[in-house]
């Protein structure tokens, strides 16, 4: 006889948390992730990336289960619903991060928990519990693989998927069996690579499969789907592949006794990577603080434990480059004197007098400059 497996641990403990048991905080913050979640949206909507799979989606049509947002009256399928809605949030750059693993879990959360609450007439109540204890499963599964998909070559949506399938088995009523299922459909289903995500738009594309995949899998749960339920733990399944020496235990420890919402969670308050929000933090305060020009910068310096890697694209052209891009995000720092949304609006690295257009270090140094330095010559040079 087979132990109990991972997922019905989990699926045991999520499927008996009222609303009543979350810590009132966790349901303020399942808030704050649901605004932040639709503020991306709002600019995402407008994106080409992003209305491409909305337009690809009402044409395909079918049952109008749910909302697509920014839309007039658009209605689609629960699961395309949060394709859709979960790929206009992450395609803006804005949404969520959790701060340990850098996933965007909030936005599969909130895709899909809206999306399913809207198909099932959920209450309030029960879609901030659903947000909460999706993006809880999702925080285990990082902490079990120890960031180490990212070091495999993995994007971060092989977990964020997980809580869009807890969010709509919470809000499908589905029982620990069948939650136990979703979560064993969602680990044989998902896949994205870093390095595509890093460099282009297939970002929120993964984004949005991530969405689609976890309640598409809580929808076949609900049907009697079965699967191979020990996935997670098994030999070369989800753990294995995923992560280098997984802490397995990590995933069904103190249920309860913290919440990943409360120690992991990061509202962005502009676009692009959370760990370049520093870099403009600091490179604001300190031209603020010595009243420096942008015309007197000749390059800037970034001391920080491997910040090499984090400076990607020296002279981004769109949004996706801003977004992973170290030497903008200290550029601009310089130049606007304080973090702003507008920093990031595709196009103003071109515009005269603004960002890296204005500032020389954000042209970037030769392939052999020391580590964590951002270099380059006077304005106008190559």
């Amino acid at each position: 006889m087979k132990s109990v497996s991972i997922a019905r641990k989990l699926a045991d403990f999520l499927t008996t948390q009222r609303y009543e048991d979350l810590p009132p905080r966790t349901i303020e913050l399942a808030e704050m992730l649901i605004a932040s979640t639709l503020a991306s949206a709002a600019v995402g909507s407008t994106l080409l990336s992003a209305t491409i799979v909305r337009q690809l989606e009402i044409e395909r049509g079918g049952k109008a289960d749910a909302s697509v947002w920014f839309s007039s009256k658009a209605k689609l399928p629960v699961a395309a619903a949060a394709r859709v809605n979960a790929m206009m949030s992450d395609a803006a750059a804005s949404d969520d991060s959790d701060l340990r693993n850098i996933v965007h879990q909030g936005t599969t959360a909130c895709a899909a928990a809206l999306a399913v609450g809207e198909a099932t007439g959920a209450d309030g109540k029960e879609i901030l519990a659903a947000i909460v204890l999706g993006y809880e499963v999702t925080g285990r599964m990082g902490s079990a693989l120890q960031c180490q998909f990212h070091a495999k070559g993995f994007h971060g949506c092989v977990i964020a998927a997980f809580a869009a399938a807890v969010a709509a088995a919470r809000l499908m009523k589905l029982t620990a069996p069948q939650m136990a299922q979703a979560m064993a459909l969602t680990a044989t289903s998902v896949g994205g690579l870093g390095a595509a995500a890093n460099t282009s738009c297939a970002r929120e594309f993964h984004a949005g499969t991530a969405a689609m995949a976890g309640v598409e899998a809580a929808l076949a749960a609900a049907r009697g789907f079965v699967a191979e339920e020990h996935i997670l733990e098994a030999r070369s399944g989800f753990f294995d592949v995923y992560g280098e020496e997984p802490d397995v235990a990590a995933v069904t420890c103190d249920f309860g006794q913290h919440w990943c919402i409360l120690t992991e969670l990061g509202i962005k308050l502009m676009p692009g990577g959370h760990p370049y929000h520093a870099v403009a933090e600091a490179a604001a305060n300190a031209a603020t603080a010595g009243n420096v020009m942008p015309e007197e910068v000749e390059s800037i310096e970034v001391a920080r434990p491997g910040f090499q890697g984090f400076a990607n694209a020296h002279q981004p052209t769109d949004l996706i480059g801003i977004a992973h891009s170290a030497a903008y995000f200290a550029a601009a720092g310089v130049v606007d004197r304080r973090l702003q949304l507008d920093a990031c609006v595709p196009g103003k690295n071109q515009s005269s007098g603004h960002s890296s257009d204005a500032l020389p270090g954000a042209h970037g140094g030769p392939a052999d400059a020391e580590p964590g330095a951002i270099q380059g010559g006077r304005r106008g040079d190559p």
